[in-house]
């Protein structure tokens, strides 16, 4: 019996959507906490404002996107430069500034529409940088599974991270009902569990934490010099949001192309909102697109439930806040394995029921270099250096695709216009070829 698809717009039982929100809240977790730790702001204000700024997004976008807005980590280079030089309130000026870019470049979209993204953005290349979000984060996930953050292999690790991932695997594809909507939650208690057994895990942080607790703000001092180092990465931060949000349209199965204003602005927000109390810069995040792939529950309603805990544990409750990060990094790496490689098997997807001829060499070597470019810069940690700030991985073979998409004949272009997951302009566009 095949696991019913929860759309967007369905409402689940209230036990069900806070275990289904604590999944997504334990996937974002890590990642969220590590930008802060690595930039000198204050993890528990990232936990905190990641959960408003989701809720922020869900309004903005009408209760119709399914994503998490967590820490965003475009911005650690030009963020950790400037508080080391000038302060990190100076720092938090430039993320405001940053933010309302993404404010900009969404009132510019709504101006002129968003048909022209399937001009600059065809099957080829989108399906291309999919599977890089995807595998760009490989080499991340067998690390934290590997060495546990550290620099050195150990078996214990990648055994804790096993147990994980065997769980979590043994709970979508063997079990039935509610539990295997909760595939990811449950491998990371199974993994949690094993890991504390192992010896792994350090319970003292969340004994010593108060039940009750209040955030510690910092306000925002604007420098011209600091923005100009740091707002320029929102355009990164832009290329990948379109790309997660073309990932949300593939896994979900519809297209939420349209509404991109709409999420730019939200997610923009999110972070100028975030930076304004000393949280982090936000954007959606990829192992929450991850978790829905696995479970096929895209409510929105599940994300409001994870941006209030959020907004609660990281703001008020300390104790909740550090029993989630005592999760072993080893743990994380276990579900990271499968929520990476999802996302990656989605692009894939993509470009296969698109129907793409990759015997016009148009296609091919559009998603030939996007693919080596893209995972060979994330794989080897490559960053191209722009002034201040540098240009990553998939940012720079989603540009090159782009520029390789405009100059490119578009005679040699093959692209099948009966695949029923094609948009109409994707439709209109191959038949004109």
């Amino acid at each position: 019996m095949a696991q019913r698809t929860i759309q967007t717009d369905e409402k689940l039982p209230v036990l069900q959507a806070i275990l289904l929100a604590l999944q997504h809240l334990m996937a974002m977790f890590g990642a969220t906490v590590l930008v802060p730790i690595l930039t000198g702001l204050d993890p528990s204000l990232a936990i905190m404002t990641s959960g408003a700024g989701t809720i922020l997004y869900l309004i903005l976008t009408r209760n119709k996107i399914p994503s998490y807005l967590g820490s965003s980590f475009a911005f650690i280079g030009p963020i950790a430069a400037v508080a080391a030089t000038k302060g990190i309130p100076e720092a938090l000026g430039g993320l405001v500034v940053g933010g309302l870019l993404y404010v900009v470049v969404a009132l510019i979209i709504k101006a002129f529409g968003s048909g022209w993204l399937n001009k600059v953005l065809p099957p080829a290349l989108v399906g291309a940088v999919v599977i890089v979000i995807g595998l760009g984060l490989a080499g991340v996930a067998v690390g934290m599974a590997t060495n546990g953050g550290g620099n050195a292999f150990d078996l214990k690790n990648l055994i804790v991270a096993l147990v994980t991932l065997c769980a979590a695997i043994a709970f979508s594809s063997y079990f039935k009902g509610f539990l295997s909507t909760i595939p990811v939650l449950l491998g990371i208690v199974v993994g949690y569990v094993f890991a504390a057994f192992m010896g792994m895990v350090d319970f003292q942080p969340v004994i010593d934490a108060a039940w009750i607790g209040l955030p510690t703000l910092v306000f925002p001092k604007f420098d011209v010099g600091a923005i100009l180092i740091i707002a320029p990465v929102a355009l990164v931060v832009i290329i990948e949001h379109i790309g997660h949000l073309l990932v949300v349209n593939e896994i979900v199965g519809k297209d939420f192309t349209p509404m991109l204003p709409e999420s730019l602005a939200g997610d923009g927000l999110a972070t100028a909102l975030s930076a304004m109390v000393g949280g982090t810069p936000s954007t959606t995040y990829a192992e929450n697109i991850g978790v829905m792939a696995v479970t096929k529950v895209y409510a929105t309603q599940i994300f409001w439930y994870a941006g209030a805990f959020a907004f609660v544990i990281g703001g008020f409750v300390p104790k909740l806040k550090f029993l989630i990060q005592s999760i072993p990094v080893q743990v994380m790496g276990g579900i990271s394995l499968l929520l990476f490689g999802l996302i990656a098997s989605s692009g894939l997807r993509m470009l296969v029921e698109s129907g793409i001829d990759y015997s016009h060499s148009r296609n091919l070597i559009l998603s030939s270099v996007v693919l080596v470019v893209g995972i060979g810069m994330e794989a080897t940690g490559t960053t191209i250096p722009i002034g201040e700030y540098v240009l990553p991985g998939m940012a720079t073979a989603t540009f090159l695709g782009i520029l390789l998409n405009l100059v490119l004949p578009k005679e040699s272009k093959g692209l099948a216009v009966d695949s029923p997951d094609f948009s109409a302009e994707w439709q209109e566009e191959a038949a004109e070829a």
